[in-house]
């Protein structure tokens, strides 16, 4: 199960951080990622964290994000987190959490189907 968390309205070039609680027993394991959906858009990659069989994990970004977004994870407690910076209105969107067993393999960690694990989404709005 996934539960989101910090969605909320912000100001263009304002920051916010998405949190993403996982339960489950082999959470180090899981590879994890966020994606997001716009009012009539398809659902997008965001980020992930691959976890790897070396016990690495490997962070992946849309070209979108890329240096304004970080995903991290603690284990200890079950989380994954999405540091959004420099905000654009164009980052408007529900945003989802998402999970899978194991390595999602280099090439596939951007598609939805990848992943098994959905949360239900945190809207976050970029506005003035």
């Amino acid at each position: 199960q996934l539960v989101e968390s910090g969605g909320r309205l912000v100001p263009p070039g304002g920051s916010l951080r998405l949190s993403c609680e996982a339960s489950g027993r082999t959470f180090s394991s899981y590879s994890m990622g966020w994606f997001r959906q716009a009012p009539g858009k398809e659902r997008e990659f965001v980020a992930s964290l691959r976890w790897s069989s070396s016990n690495a994990y490997y962070e992946y970004y849309a070209d979108s994000v890329k240096g304004r977004f970080t995903i991290s994870r603690d284990n200890a407690k079950k989380m994954v987190y999405l540091q959004m910076n420099s905000l654009k209105p164009e980052d408007t969107a529900v945003y989802y959490c998402a999970a899978a067993r194991g390595d999602t393999g280099a090439r596939d960690y951007h598609l939805a189907d990848t992943y098994t694990y959905w949360g239900q989404g945190t809207q976050v709005t970029v506005s003035s």
